[in-house]
């Protein structure tokens, strides 16, 4: 009987052992050591910083009757893509947003695609 209770115990200890040293929150397929999987700054790409459009052509009036101006921040689906994707500034992402409500309540831009 002795035999058996070791064999217990050893079990229990092997199943409460420490986790893996893959399973941690950075260690994911992608890797990186990171939690969200990037390689500390040190990677082969240089991401440029984004600049507004708007600010660098100088526009200060978003016109809602500019379809191809308007599409160009609107996503397939019908959304307005964000501003942290396009790069625009904070004032002209809601003037741009403005402009595009405008736009599709008069339907020159559609609200949603079609099925």
């Amino acid at each position: 009987m002795p035999e058996e209770n070791q064999a217990k115990t050893s079990n229990a200890s092997d199943t409460s052992a420490a986790p893996s040293a893959g399973s941690g929150p950075g260690s994911g397929p992608r890797g990186g050591g990171r939690p969200g999987g990037g390689s500390g700054g040190r990677g082969k790409f240089f991401r440029r910083k984004k600049v507004c459009k708007f600010c660098t052509e100088k526009i200060d009036a978003i016109p809602y009757r500019d379809v191809r101006l308007l599409q160009q921040f609107v996503a397939e689906r019908g959304k307005i893509v964000p501003r942290r994707l396009t790069g625009v500034c904070t004032t002209h992402q809601r003037r741009l947003t403005r402009a595009v409500k405008q736009a599709r309540n008069i339907a020159l831009l559609p609200f949603a695609t079609r099925h």
